[in-house]
């Protein structure tokens, strides 16, 4: 039988899954050669570090991300829905999520300048309109939100034997709601002291 050509992808891939499989720290060049049904050979040739290889890694978390949270976010409701996908997905892929959550980010002095790494462009506009709030206060309810879902996920990813979903589920929605009355009063308080 001839051997299989082992490709740059397929490292990559195998890597990922051992990644959401076991965790980043599992992630070895003997680990990925095993899965693969290799030697280490292929892997060396492709793969100028393992830097280079994790770097890869998240890249493919990333857009694992991506697919999970729009297979899982409700058009009519996107903001809510987004906090309950990243939810999902700490309960159903918790080591995608804890990879995501805690690998390092250059360039962050403030919570200011982690909502500006993480927030996509128009977030906050997009928050605005579905919920006819000022843009500032967009911005503010959704940081408070990013935050707190994280920290929520992290728990819920990190908790053995596990909280069921439904309680993190509604430990979220309070704290939306506890979070949109915040920013929306303190809003109103501002433009009071304004006029």
């Amino acid at each position: 039988m001839p051997k299989q050509r082992i490709t740059k992808e397929m490292v990559v891939e195998a890597a990922f899954e051992l990644a959401r499989e076991k965790g980043m720290e599992q992630v070895l060049v003997k680990s990925i050669a095993e899965k693969l049904g290799c030697s280490v050979q292929p892997i060396y040739s492709y793969c100028q570090s393992m830097e280079g290889l994790l770097q890869d890694v998240y890249v493919r978390i990333r857009q694992f991300i991506r697919e999970y949270l729009d297979q899982h976010i409700d058009r009519e409701d996107f903001f809510r829905s987004t906090g309950y996908a990243y939810i999902k997905l700490a309960e159903e892929e918790p080591n995608i999520f804890k990879m995501f959550v805690l690998h390092q980010r250059e360039g962050i002095a403030s919570l200011d300048d982690l909502y500006r790494s993480e927030a996509g462009p128009g977030v906050a506009d997009f928050i605005a309109q579905t919920l006819h709030i000022d843009v500032s206060a967009a911005r503010v309810l959704h940081q408070n939100m990013l935050i707190y879902t994280v920290g929520i996920g992290t728990i819920l990813a990190t908790a053995l034997p596990g909280i069921p979903a439904e309680e993190i589920q509604d430990q979220l929605e309070n704290a939306y709601q506890a979070f949109l009355e915040q920013t929306l009063k303190g809003f109103e308080g501002k433009e009071q002291v304004h006029r």
